[in-house]
């Protein structure tokens, strides 16, 4: 008989594909500010790197590859906003006419800068090496790198996925009693207000905690799957839901431990505000 329950759950990954590009939104908290304002940069890791493996937003090894691969930017807590920041999607562009392209690079929040030139309630920038020399004019990469800390421009832009416009991943240690999601990256709004989760033949969504960065969690149970899972955006409140996209633990037929490592593929084709959107669900078994 399948258990539809969460006990033993190691990480797995959901990415969610919606065919349908915007939206519906709830009322509105507050529309992305669009005007370009003042800030500084700086930029770390190696010249032409990545940036840091990390960071605060807890996406790990995720910055190395794409889509955040070499847009990833450390941001102070003004735009950290205690993790509820975490990818955010930001044009960034540097002033100096001499050596700047003015084309504006477009990064992702995956880390926090808390001290330094990023305290004191300042707006700051510390970019990965390749991002930072993306918005010099062609072969002055290196050259605006030796300015270290400079002026820049910066406004919120919609964050861009293609085809992919959400993915999450249940956290490794996730029982029937604590269920931890990271969503590691969301097309549009970019960050993340709130999340719920709602149980098998159950009709109420149950608000998950943040912990850190980007993940949240729900402390409870047994807690009993399929779940359903409801996303709100923080930056205008725009609500994603998807009905059953968490199974129960796959489990070997021959032997009743949970497989080592689960990868689930949800694509959502209807997305739509209050109510519940349609899955269909693929899963891949991979044994370690």
């Amino acid at each position: 008989m399948e258990s539809h329950h969460l006990h033993g759950y190691f990480s797995f990954y959901i990415i969610l594909i919606v065919n349908i590009a915007v939206i519906k939104a709830q009322p509105l908290r507050q529309q992305p500010d669009q005007h370009w304002l003042p800030a500084t940069a700086t930029w770390y890791g190696a010249a032409d790197g990545d940036g840091s493996d990390g960071g605060a937003c807890g996406y790990g090894s995720l910055v190395d590859v794409k889509p955040l691969k070499a847009r990833v930017g450390a941001v102070s807590p003004i735009l950290f906003k205690n993790g509820e920041g975490c990818g955010a999607c930001y044009k960034v562009m540097c002033l100096d006419r001499s050596i700047c392209s003015r084309r504006p690079v477009t990064i992702i929040v995956t880390d926090e800068c808390p001290g330094g030139v990023c305290s004191g309630g300042r707006t700051h920038f510390d970019l990965s090496g390749a991002a930072f020399g993306r918005m010099a004019v062609a072969g002055e990469g290196n050259m605006l790198r030796n300015k270290g800390l400079i002026p820049v421009t910066y406004h919120r832009t919609p964050c861009k996925y293609r085809e992919k416009n959400i993915a999450f991943h249940v956290n490794e240690g996730s029982t029937d009693y604590w269920l931890s999601l990271l969503v590691e990256f969301e097309n549009g709004d970019g960050d993340v207000g709130s999340m719920h989760i709602r149980q098998a033949a159950s009709a109420e969504w149950l608000q998950m905690t943040h912990l850190w960065g980007a993940n949240w969690c729900i402390i409870g149970g047994p807690l009993k799957g399929p779940f359903s899972v409801k996303l709100t955006t923080l930056s205008t409140a725009k609500s994603l839901s998807a009905r059953d996209v968490i199974p129960g633990p796959v489990k070997d037929q021959e032997n009743t431990s949970p497989a080592p490592h689960v990868e689930q593929h949800v694509i959502l084709f209807s997305p739509m505000a209050n109510t519940t959107a349609a899955a269909t669900t693929t899963t891949t078994v991979v044994v370690m």
